[in-house]
């Protein structure tokens, strides 16, 4: 079976999927998926067996402080000078909560405030994303995370809001199930072209989802061009599309003979 998934770019493609009885009504027994990689090394095949991708929650913070005029700035409580504030702190539960051989990443990508050059503005937002590979290391940052703005409120006598959402789980590969990927890709890229020793990732993908109800493996496929993904410069190169359909073709192969 083939499954065409959507919104797998944090919109929860397989969740719904899922839920809507995917596996309910196309019953599997392996799932397997597949990711280009523009590593400059075309036709090459990697694999990283157990925690392979990092888990993934969204987070939203909404700072409602006071506004007023620019040029006078103490009868406001400045959103902006708080939610800067908050940002280093929010640093500090990596460097100070989290232990050291554990793997998180919390990232604040987005702040947003304000419209006019002479006005404080009333309130500002944040947003990120906190990348984990143990649920119990998700759970100790969201919750740091909460503390830390319950203490911004009451330190500044402002509102703040949290909105924290889990969008990907850890995605785990089959130990037995990558080897069989990996056998399958090698009779089409050949053995020395194989790797099961990749490191784990810290981006997130939502195949994770679909591991934790069906066993299977997740692997990524080399090609031309070495500008990242998510990147305006990227480029996709199309001979990889025999690659990745054989190697699926020839796990298909091996796995209904077997």
């Amino acid at each position: 079976m083939l499954i065409f998934q959507p919104a797998e770019e944090g919109l929860g493609g397989a969740r719904g999927m899922i839920a809507d009885g995917l596996f309910d009504r196309f019953p599997c027994d392996e799932v397997y998926g597949m990711h280009n990689s523009p590593n400059g090394q075309p036709g090459t095949f990697g694999i990283c067996k157990g925690a392979a991708m990092a888990g993934a929650s969204f987070f939203d913070i909404t700072v409602q402080g006071k506004g007023s005029h620019a040029a006078m700035p103490q009868q406001s409580r400045d959103p902006l000078v708080i939610a800067s504030a908050l940002v280093g702190s929010l640093q500090t539960i990596l460097s100070r909560n989290v232990a050291p051989l554990d793997t998180c990443v919390l990232s604040v990508t987005q702040m947003h405030s304000g419209s006019a050059y002479n006005i404080v503005p009333d309130t500002a937002t944040l947003a990120g994303t906190i990348r984990y590979f143990k649920d119990e290391v998700c759970e100790l940052a969201e919750t740091r995370m909460r503390e830390l703005c319950a203490g911004f409120a009451l330190a500044y006598g402002v509102e703040i809001n949290v909105d924290l959402r889990n969008i990907f789980d850890v995605l785990v590969n089959d130990d037995a199930l990558s080897d069989a990927y990996k056998e399958a890709a090698a009779d089409i890229v050949g053995l020395d072209n194989i790797s099961d020793s990749d490191q784990p990732a810290t981006g997130s993908e939502d195949f994770a989802d679909m591991l934790k109800v069906i066993p299977g493996a997740y692997c990524r496929v080399g090609h031309s061009g070495t500008t990242g993904l998510h990147n305006p410069s990227f480029f996709l190169d199309p001979e990889i599309l025999p690659v990745g359909a054989s190697i699926m073709a020839r796990i298909v192969e091996r796995r209904l003979a077997a």
